[in-house]
């Protein structure tokens, strides 16, 4: 008997379900196996000690208590990250033992209120801890639960003597996971960290992130005012070229359903359907970020009313965007994303 292929959009758990939960917390991930997220997506990022943590960014005012932490106040401090000047608190400033005291806030309080209400309940967690949970998940549900582990500000850490490639080989080593495999999916703004995975013999597939505009940073520590734009990479000709070192692009939803990006796109930039079809040519598969309900988020046909935290129509836009033949969609509410998907065979 022929295998049915797999439903596709994936539907991938952005940060867990973090459109109930605090992101990137246990509760969060728990919740998102619970609604049957395909797939979750943790951001990785080091400590000073080398243990790569679950946060959306390494500076963490936004996403922790720190703010409120007397002992930790010396910690703030200004850097440049990517080119990027930031004050706050900075992730590789801390041993995992000091941040494993803080716990998570909701980044988004002021549109996701309920979230909010969970704040300072819940730890930090390390990427070796998801690991497990997923593991767990994927024997107590029968169904094999996949991975895209994100990898932020490569080139910042590299420089810190901090490689994000060694220390994910480390970490999917001693949990287990060998080498990689099937279930795991890689994906980075930064080429040349995508390159490094595969030749540390990683496998899985790796996934270009495309910002909406600028250039990759590590394009740019190399080539300075030259460097190849996110843009450049989104015509045939870039997709083609991308193809030789990467098995996937991710676009923020705006490439693919509006409103306009930032600037015009320039000759040859593909967007909407168009892109998907030329990257599926090219050998690509194609994901896309972050489908949220909330007016906030939608475009602005979509909106319902005023209050930004509402509910607007995210089931007509989520599958404006599955029409477009994306191969995987990042929802924060996991049960959408499997609504919207599930309603194709209705129409």
């Amino acid at each position: 008997m022929p295998t049915r292929p797999a439903p596709r959009p994936l539907v991938i758990a952005h940060r867990g379900a973090s459109g109930y939960r605090p992101e990137h917390t246990e509760a969060a991930y728990r919740l998102a196996f619970a609604l049957g997220a395909e797939a979750v997506e943790p951001d990785l990022v080091p400590t000073r000690d080398g243990v790569l943590v679950l946060r959306h960014e390494n500076e963490i005012s936004g996403t922790t208590d720190v703010a409120t932490r007397p002992e930790f106040a010396s910690r703030r401090t200004t850097r440049e990250v990517d080119g990027r000047e930031l004050t706050g608190w900075f992730t590789e400033d801390f041993t995992w033992a000091e941040l494993s005291t803080l716990r998570a806030t909701e980044r988004l309080g002021a549109i996701r209120q309920h979230s909010a209400s969970f704040d300072g309940r819940y730890p930090l967690i390390r990427f070796r801890d998801l690991l497990v949970l997923l593991d767990a998940a994927s024997d107590e549900s029968g169904r094999e639960i996949g991975l895209v582990a994100e990898f932020k500000h490569a080139s910042h850490f590299a420089e810190l003597g901090l490689p994000l490639d060694e220390l994910f080989a480390a970490e999917l080593g001693a949990a287990g996971w060998g080498r990689g495999g099937d279930r795991l999916i890689m994906e980075s703004f930064e080429p040349t960290l995508l390159d490094r995975l595969r030749q540390r013999g990683i496998r899985g597939a790796r996934v270009f992130l495309l910002e909406d505009a600028g250039a990759p940073f590590d394009l740019v520590l190399e080539h300075g005012a030259s460097a190849v734009g996110y843009d450049d990479f989104a015509t045939e000709a870039g997709l083609l070229g991308l193809a030789q070192r990467v098995t996937g692009v991710s676009v923020g939803k705006r490439r693919l359903v509006g409103p306009q990006r930032r600037g015009a796109a320039g000759p040859g930039v593909l967007e909407g359907a168009e892109f998907v079809d030329a990257a599926h040519g090219a050998g690509l598969s194609v994901y896309t970020w972050t489908l949220r309900p909330e007016n906030r988020f939608l475009t602005p046909a979509r909106r319902t009313g005023t209050a930004r935290g509402a509910w607007g129509d995210w089931l007509g836009e989520f599958r404006a965007i599955i029409d477009t033949g994306v191969d995987g969609i990042f929802v924060d509410h996991p049960d959408l994303g499997l609504e919207a998907r599930g309603g194709l065979d209705e129409r």
